[in-house]
């Protein structure tokens, strides 16, 4: 029996948006004891963020939201209690970490909030210098927050939460941009503040695989925003994963490549889904019939390297690109296929979002190091960059210009004058694609985030370039989405467009590119095809990578298998 009111105590909370017609979510009720790891699991769009939101006061008392029912963290109501006093009861790390990072140095950033509740001084220090060292950042403590990448920006919003020391610690999406290096130094952080027994965690996350490590509970909202599943993290992933999988919501990788070994006779139908690499490799059989691996040889030579030329389209010779007094990428020479479907890896800080923003032209590199088909970005204007190239950064609103979804789409077009009758239909097209109709009317910084990045992708697509990048394009999307947006790069590769991507997701690198380039230190490690790269010995280890945990987890003969079910 319970013997203290619960540290969260959630009861009939519906919230909606400025501008939105429906609530996400809605009537949601639920408790959280100390202790506990809470997955929010969804499709986006059905209220992730926006519920974290309400957790410690900032809906509604910063963000405009209507608010109906009730939030109380350790017995005090997130109405009623400013939102500075909550900060002791419940720290936050955002799904952007640029909308919390406010100091000139990394030490300040940490120690800020700290400060602001008057703590004494040694505390202040100690506090901050323990957060900073268990997300790998110390040595960089008098660094500006903007020489960090995406990444150890993100690690350093966390170390300002775990700094904190408040019981509940709300995270949205908290690995999205971390290597794996840093996904486990994050996760393992967490982990020894959870052992302790007196905290909660509530996570929002798309990345599974690392959070079943420690995660006790899942949250299931569905796309109504209402509370659809709420238990244990195996009744939930185990017992509902063909409504899970309908919703579109993510599961763990190895219980995906579990469903399909399972579905061609592979493992055993009394064998519990694998929700990890190791129970995933614990549950296949020692041997394999000759049948399998003729079904494996057929696999393997139905490759996605099929189709890229062996002629580069993209092409830099010496590039060399500095920020500042930094100097981030030293000499970089590299081609890159056309009609290739190119991954740019490394781990955070190689040198990967400069890379492919020097390669578009969205940083302009010197003059005569990048060749896009004949086209110099450092002397080419935006209107000759724009018609050959589509870009999608990282952080979708730093591309957003219009005040509607509609307009945001058609913007391109208008540029290029063409006709009103022909706008409306191509951005009614790529509304329906991206299941943004309802949203037409939508200011795009109303969106949620899976939103947010759909439309980004839209408006780089819309024009049809020949040459597509994208920085990190399956961020914050559930997984219907993500898998549709994977399935519309592959149509646009068959068409002809080269594409390239940037991304921390080294399972989606080894389903679905054709070729890989390895980033470290701002100098390419490796490049080459995607299979040869992954087939080499410790080709991604030497340069600061770890192969994904099913790439690690699973014998050879049966990785085809599981790319070729990804795709």
């Amino acid at each position: 029996m319970r013997t203290s009111a619960p540290l969260l105590r959630v009861r009939d909370l519906s919230l909606t948006h400025a501008g939105a017609v429906h609530p996400s979510p809605r009537d949601v009720s639920f408790d959280i004891e100390r202790g506990e790891v809470v997955l929010v699991l969804g499709p986006s769009g059905s209220g992730k963020s926006t519920l974290t939101l309400a957790l410690n006061g900032l809906i509604p008392q910063s963000v405009p939201a209507d608010m109906t029912g009730s939030v109380e963290v350790n017995g005090r109501s997130t109405i009623a209690t400013p939102v500075a006093d909550l900060s002791t009861d419940v720290a936050m790390v955002f799904q952007d970490p640029d909308a919390q990072l406010v100091t000139g140095t990394l030490l300040d950033e940490v120690a800020f909030a700290l400060e602001n509740l008057l703590l004494p001084v040694p505390e202040v220090l100690a506090r901050t210098e323990a957060a900073l060292r268990r997300v790998g950042l110390w040595n960089r403590r008098d660094w500006n927050p903007d020489r960090l990448s995406g990444g150890g920006r993100q690690r350093l919003a966390i170390a300002c939460a775990l700094a904190m020391g408040s019981p509940l610690i709300v995270l949205d999406e908290p690995t999205a941009n971390l290597d794996p290096q840093g996904i486990d130094d994050v996760y393992d952080a967490l982990g020894d503040l959870i052992a302790e027994g007196e905290r909660a965690i509530v996570l929002v996350e798309h990345n599974l695989d690392a959070a079943m490590r420690f995660a006790t509970r899942v949250l299931v909202l569905d796309r109504d925003g209402a509370l659809a599943f709420d238990g244990p993290v195996g009744e939930i992933l185990r017992g509902r994963t063909d409504e899970l999988l309908a919703m579109g919501v993510w599961l763990p990788a190895a219980a995906l490549a579990g469903r399909m070994l399972r579905a061609r006779g592979i493992l055993a139908d009394d064998v519990p889904l694998p929700l990890t690499p190791e129970e995933l490799a614990a549950a296949l059989p020692a041997a394999r019939s000759s049948s399998e691996d003729d079904e494996v040889d057929r696999v393997e030579t139905g490759s996605t390297n099929d189709g890229a030329s062996a002629s580069p389209l993209i092409r830099a010779r010496g590039l060399t690109v500095r920020r500042g007094k930094s100097e981030i990428l030293h000499g970089v020479d590299l081609d890159i296929p056309a009609g290739s479907l190119t991954a740019i890896v490394g781990a955070n800080g190689a040198g990967k979002t400069t890379l492919i923003q020097a390669l578009a032209g969205v940083v302009a590199p010197p003059k005569r190091q990048v060749d896009v088909a004949g086209l110099d970005p450092a002397t080419a204007s935006p209107r000759e960059i724009a018609g050959r190239i589509g870009f999608v950064f990282q952080n979708p609103e730093h591309q957003f210009i219009a005040h509607t979804v509609f307009d945001e789409l058609a913007h391109g077009l208008r540029l290029r004058h063409v006709d009103e009758s022909e706008i409306t239909e191509r951005v009614n097209e790529m509304l329906a694609r991206f299941g943004l109709e309802h949203k037409a009317g939508v200011h795009p910084f109303l969106l949620s985030g899976g939103e947010k990045r759909r439309l980004s992708v839209g408006t780089a697509i819309i024009t049809r370039p020949s040459v597509l990048a994208l920085d990190e394009p399956t961020f914050g999307q559930d997984r219907a989405r993500a898998a549709e947006l994977l399935g519309l790069l592959a149509d646009l590769r068959a068409d002809g467009t080269t594409i390239v991507i940037v991304t921390h997701d080294l399972q989606l690198v080894a389903d679905r590119t054709t070729h890989t380039v390895i980033l470290a230190d701002g100098r390419v490690h490796a490049a080459g095809r995607t299979g040869d790269l992954f087939a080499a010995d410790g080709v991604f280890e030497s340069a600061g990578l770890r192969l994904p945990a099913l790439q690690r987890a699973l014998p050879a003969h049966l990785r085809g298998l599981v790319a070729e079910g990804a795709r």
